[in-house]
């Protein structure tokens, strides 16, 4: 059972951002920083990836820990039915579009939230070093 009121609960995930979060941010002005052309909030790829270099078929997730799940199997334990049934649904939705774009010859790089605010210029060295591995794809003409 929630301990807020409907109109409270729902105010509340109003606040919540999706999009332009403080780690998005970072990485975009890393991604600026060093010249690296990228596309924000892709909406036409599975699961709408924060970053994508689609020359590469790149696609970054920046996930929020509660949202997508991390220690998932732990937390829920802890955690009001309402919220195991909307974070296990976030997971599965994850693991689904993934898929997808594996099926589509997409590379993925999933980043922790907390990781990108303690130490950007980590995350963003993990994604230039996955970047460097990976051949630019040959678009026809």
């Amino acid at each position: 059972m929630d301990v807020h009121t409907k109109e409270q609960r729902s105010y509340n995930m109003t606040r919540v951002k999706s999009k332009n979060t403080l780690p998005e941010k970072l990485m975009f002005k890393a991604f600026k920083k060093e010249g690296v052309k990228f596309i924000k909030h892709s909406k036409k790829i599975p699961g709408k990836p924060d970053i994508t270099i689609p020359d590469k078929k790149i696609a970054v997730f920046i996930n929020g820990e509660f949202w997508h799940g991390k220690n998932f199997p732990i937390l829920k334990k802890t955690l009001p039915s309402f919220w195991v049934k909307k974070i296990g649904e976030n997971v599965k939705r994850d693991r689904k579009n993934e898929k997808l774009l594996r099926l589509a010859k997409w590379h993925i790089i999933n980043l922790w939230d907390k990781r990108i605010i303690k130490n950007p210029e980590r995350s963003f060295r993990r994604i230039i070093r996955f970047l460097e591995k990976i051949p630019t794809e040959n678009k026809k003409q």
